[in-house]
């Protein structure tokens, strides 16, 4: 039996790294096609775009992963299938829940390969890989600080809190020097709108004191504009997206909102989705099992590739309409985060239970 178990282990792992090579080829690939119209903008030149491209795979493949485990296992299985090695499998008296329970062990094997990959490699990785982007566009532009954004374009320096939207930035803070040491005005809005492709902020709520000598003059308006070369992908640089932050970060995030009273409710969806959506890596390598004793033993590769990636479309679907839910509808994070995942083991469970 162990012999059994380490061939279907070996089989998932196989067809599962094989499916991924090919999803992060595809993926680097758009993400290349898609940073050229950046090329040329200051000193970001092609081998820049390479570097980035192949920097964003960590994050691609901890992504795609239960997609990559789920087409890979209905491929090997099949593959197992399509040789009769199942049928002989079964004739030797071993049971499909024997040989689900191999194929977990593979599933495990990935989750906790995905896991350190998501946690420890790619969340870096994609840091730097904007950062280096940005330094290369914008040369004379700096970047410091952790947590909040902190920036400095010519004798102005910006602070923002936090990115609540992909052009839509909370807790802006604008200093203004004349010279390295005088300092010539402070200002605050409660938050700003950036346009993609322009160089002029909205601020919203806008409060400044200006320092001229010995006077200090205060002024207020509901609105002000606000120019400069900065656009929200290098504001991004700092405030990532939370599905980019690692589980610790966004854990300890959320701490950090409910301590001041914010709302957490799209870094808790977040969380969740992260943990449901890794551990739905044993659950989809599951599911291939009864397609490979039942419908699909006598298919052909084309058939299980339409499957997988039927099923691994709907589930990313599904997951990104709930996240919508829980942003838009104030529902609870937790358990919205958790329906895709759930569901998958309802309707594998019950495969696998009716399979012969």
């Amino acid at each position: 039996m162990k012999i059994l178990d380490r061939y279907l282990v070996g089989t998932v792992l196989l067809y599962s790294a094989m499916v991924l090579s090919v999803l992060l080829t595809l993926g680097g690939l758009f993400v290349f096609i898609g940073q050229q119209d950046d090329i040329g903008i200051g000193d970001y030149g092609a081998a820049d775009a390479l570097l980035f491209s192949l920097l964003s795979l960590p994050q691609q493949a901890f992504e795609l992963m239960p997609i990559a485990v789920l087409i890979g296992t209905l491929l090997g299985l099949g593959a197992l299938a399509g040789g009769s090695e199942l049928v002989v499998v079964r004739a030797a008296g071993v049971s499909v829940m024997r040989t689900a329970g191999a194929v977990a062990i593979g599933g495990l094997v990935i989750l906790i390969f995905t896991v350190a990959m998501g946690e420890f490699m790619a969340p870096p990785l994609q840091k730097f890989a904007r950062q280096q982007k940005a330094f290369s566009k914008f040369s004379d532009v700096s970047f410091a600080g952790s947590g909040s954004a902190w920036i400095k374009d010519g004798e102005t320096m910006i602070s923002v809190q936090e990115q609540t939207g992909d052009e839509l930035f909370g807790g802006i803070f604008v200093f203004r020097f004349d010279g390295p040491q005088r300092l010539v005005s402070v200002g605050q809005a409660r938050h700003a709108t950036v346009e993609q492709g322009s160089r002029e902020w909205r601020l919203e709520g806008y409060r400044e004191t200006q320092f001229e000598g010995e006077r200090v003059e205060a002024s207020a308006a509901p609105r002000a504009t606000f120019t400069t070369r900065i656009d929200p992908g290098f504001l991004g640089l700092a405030v990532s997206e939370p599905r980019q932050l690692p589980s610790l970060g966004l854990f300890r995030l959320i701490r950090h909102l409910r301590a001041n009273g914010l709302e957490t409710g799209t870094y808790e969806f977040a969380f969740w989705s992260r943990i449901a959506r890794t551990c739905a890596i044993i659950v989809v390598a599951l599911l291939a099992v009864p397609f490979a004793f039942g419908p699909l033993r006598t298919s052909g590769t084309g058939a299980r590739m339409v499957i997988g990636v039927l099923i691994g479309v709907a589930f990313f679907l599904v997951q990104r309409t709930l996240e919508s839910g829980a942003i838009v509808f104030e529902l609870d994070p937790v358990v919205l985060a958790w329906i895709p995942t759930a569901m998958l083991v309802v309707v594998t469970t019950i495969l696998i239970a009716r399979t012969r």
